[in-house]
């Protein structure tokens, strides 16, 4: 596989690129975060200051969604700017099943990434923390655009040790930056530190920081002092679980600082979002008021804490109602970067820059739409439509039920069949998997979406 050529994005027209005032890109990215567990998205439980002040300042995306409802094939969307199930990348990065290409286990290098883009216009980009999108060397992060790493490129990490006797959440630091061997004590600390160092060694030229946080992803392990702090919360799986999230917000208040601290708050575009919803029989989040969690198509696997600040132009919009994706992200911050004609890019998500500038106030309409191992699903206007293999379609009207409490599909079965054959006809038209979880991952997907998430 070769990678499209981004060389000066040969064929494409670039204009209206700004020369020393270039704004700097940063995404934070939590993952497994339970919609419930900020404190601007209604926690009682968790204090949050850093992350609800920068949502203060920001626009705040009520429907904010991600691409997939599990970490790798949402991240795939987020870097790209592309839904990933149309280049193969509809399952999380595990071991390779049989009859598998292992070749193809990972991001489609045949497909551009956000740094790749960014990189041409003469950004620095550093990717800081989970990658999750390949591990063999031709999708190593730093022959995916990133000229800096520190990180690692599995699922996930343990939070307090290393073992370089292959343990998979204990692997060894990855850094191409410094000579000695990395060690970390807490390693959401040792994430915020590292992003604080990134900002303070570039801050003199345009940079993209992708600050991929492990926190609050599973092993459940915290700080003890912070654990101390929510002594109140009754379980102790719960409370260990807000301590980390303590924890990220305080590292988000680190960048937060170093921007500041910097003076180029004012030429830095900064997204806060979770890869996906929380995994709540995993990691003891909430995705409150939403149905479902990780691993589903309900509001709760899909629909995310998500917020976008720009550089302020008059006053900007205190939230966006309208359904905004993480795949928008790409074509929005190349708008800001002064890449013009982005249809001519093949993107899936669309810039949202006129609608954060008020220049544009007619915000297209869409149909949104997800697959994932057993499940699909469809969302046009208020109307969401998750079909399952083991059930009839399940019909929702977002507008009065966001909880997806009332299948209203027999009661409105011309519109059950419209949304079905929509979504089915995208589905059989998409390319087939590059890769597959392990098939036991079916069955656990399906026993999820039985589940009560409101006891």
């Amino acid at each position: 596989m070769k990678r499209i050529s981004t060389i000066l994005f040969t064929g494409f027209l670039i204009s209206n690129i700004y020369s020393q005032d270039k704004p700097n890109f940063i995404i934070i990215l939590a993952d497994d975060l339970g919609y419930g567990d900020l404190g601007y998205t209604g926690s009682k439980e968790v204090q949050t200051p850093n992350i609800d002040k920068l949502a203060k300042s920001a626009t705040v995306l009520r429907n904010g969604y991600v691409t997939s409802s599990v970490c790798s094939p949402s991240r795939a969307g987020l870097i790209t700017g592309r839904n990933q199930v149309y280049f193969g990348h509809d399952n999380n990065i595990e071991h390779n099943q049989p009859g598998f290409d292992p070749a193809y286990l990972g991001l489609n290098t045949e497909v551009n990434t956000l740094a790749d883009y960014l990189k041409d216009l003469g950004y620095v980009n550093g990717l800081i923390g989970k990658w999750h999108l390949g591990e063999e060397e031709q999708f190593h992060p730093l022959n995916r655009g990133f000229d800096f790493f520190w990180g690692y490129t599995n699922g996930g990490h343990d939070y307090f040790e290393i073992d370089s006797n292959d343990n998979y959440y204990k692997r060894p630091i990855e850094c191409n930056y410094k000579a000695e061997p990395v060690s970390i004590s807490y390693i959401t600390d040792d994430t915020g530190d590292e992003c604080v160092e990134f900002i303070n060694s570039h801050k003199a030229e345009p940079f993209f920081l992708f600050a991929s946080f492990n926190a609050p992803h599973t092993p459940l392990q915290a700080k003890p002092e912070h654990v101390a702090m929510y002594e109140h919360i009754e379980k102790y799986e719960r409370r260990v679980y807000l301590a980390m999230v303590h924890s990220l917000d305080e590292n988000v208040g680190k960048i937060i600082d170093a921007i500041e601290l910097n003076g180029i708050s004012n030429n830095t575009v900064i997204v806060f979002l979770s890869d996906n919803g929380g995994p709540v029989d995993n990691n003891f989040s909430t995705n409150t008021p939403f149905n479902g969690q990780k691993g589903t198509l309900f509001e709760g696997g899909i629909r995310v804490p998500f917020f976008i600040k720009v550089p302020m132009i008059n006053n900007q919009i205190p939230e966006l109602k309208t359904p905004i994706v993480s795949y928008d992200i790409v074509p929005t911050f190349l708008s800001y970067a002064g890449v013009s004609n982005l249809e001519e890019f093949n993107f899936d998500g669309i810039s949202i820059k006129d609608y954060l500038n008020k220049k544009n106030n007619q915000f297209p309409d869409r149909t949104l739409m997800w697959r994932f191992t057993i499940g699909a699903c469809i969302i046009e206007d208020n109307w969401k439509l998750i079909r399952l293999p083991d059930r009839l379609p399940m019909l929702f009207n977002l507008a009065d039920d966001i909880s997806e409490q009332n299948d209203i599909s027999l009661e409105n079965i011309e519109k059950t069949k419209s949304l079905l054959k929509k979504l089915g006809e995208w589905d059989v038209n998409a390319p087939h998997p590059l890769f597959l979880e392990g098939a036991e991952w079916k069955l656990k997907n399906l026993e999820r979406y039985d589940k009560d998430y409101f006891k």
